[in-house]
């Protein structure tokens, strides 16, 4: 009769992300609201300190603030993307563990073909983090194999691979996690730049149709908003873009030494075991 043992679920070690990421966005929009009004709307910024009127000469903040309320809501999407690329950094270094990838695949690989297998869990223990925990999943559903009895070799060798999948499953939520709100705001940046840019391009057309050649102050307030909306939207945009495609490559290379660890263990205990009788 064959019996069978669950395969324990992998131990959670080190930062694993900030899950209520809804706090940061309300974090950094609070921070943005404060850097438009305290700093870039700083009286010192404008001619006769009056912030509705001109921008001295040469002044950025300044300049910034005339963007108008759009600038914030950029802004805020901005500080989101640099707190979740940090975030996300610390977290994957963490469920990368503290060796070199590279080096804890091949020495691995090398302690599992060689049945050293106490050599191998050692490693995992040194390596920890998210790489370790699937790797100690697949060793501990060999070993698992090795004491059951009754079932076919065919069959232990993909209980063998369904432990690996389900360890590796139960990570990728963890190194994934808050990527979908960076890959949000690629979008979200630009057309946000995009509403900033309508709405002075409008302030612009509106001042040349008041009275005659319009008013000079109030067409360079326009202008500006559209140029300041537009650039910090792009700017957004491209940090989100190179933020998402850095970590989305990272896992994914981590993934692909994962499937070779989980590979070589499943092989060499088909190449190691006789079918059973």
């Amino acid at each position: 009769m064959a019996t069978t043992q669950k395969t324990a679920s992998p131990k959670k070690t080190g930062f694993q992300g900030v899950r209520a990421a809804f706090w940061i966005i309300v974090a950094c929009f609070i921070i943005a609201i404060c850097i438009f009004k305290f700093i870039l709307g700083n009286p010192s910024n404008f001619v006769n300190n009056d912030p509705e009127g001109a921008v001295l000469n040469g002044n950025l903040l300044g300049t910034i603030y005339k963007g108008g309320m759009v600038v914030p809501l950029i802004h805020t999407l901005l500080l989101t993307v640099i707190a979740l690329s940090v975030e996300r950094y610390i977290a994957l270094k963490s469920a990368f563990g503290k060796m070199a990838l590279p080096k804890f695949t091949a020495e691995v690989k090398a302690a599992v073909k060689a049945q050293k297998f106490d050599e191998a869990q050692a490693l995992c223990d040194k390596m920890r983090g998210s790489v370790a925990n699937v790797v100690s999943a697949s060793l501990n559903a060999y070993k698992e194999m090795e004491a059951t009895q009754g079932i076919k070799k065919a069959q232990k060798v993909a209980k063998i691979q369904q432990a690996h999948e389900e360890a590796t499953q139960l990570e990728m939520p963890t190194l994934q996690m808050n990527l979908p709100i960076i890959a949000t705001i690629v979008t979200l940046g630009t057309l946000t730049g995009l509403l900033g840019t309508v709405t002075g391009m409008i302030k612009s057309f509106a001042a040349l149709a008041a009275g005659g050649g319009g008013d000079s102050l109030a067409l360079s307030t326009g202008i500006s908003e559209a140029l300041i909306n537009t650039a910090f939207g792009i700017l957004t945009s491209w940090c989100a873009v190179v933020s998402y495609n850095t970590y989305t490559n990272k896992i994914d290379k981590l993934t692909y030494a994962l499937d070779e660890v989980g590979y070589t263990i499943a092989q060499t205990y088909e190449a190691n075991h006789t079918e059973e009788v």
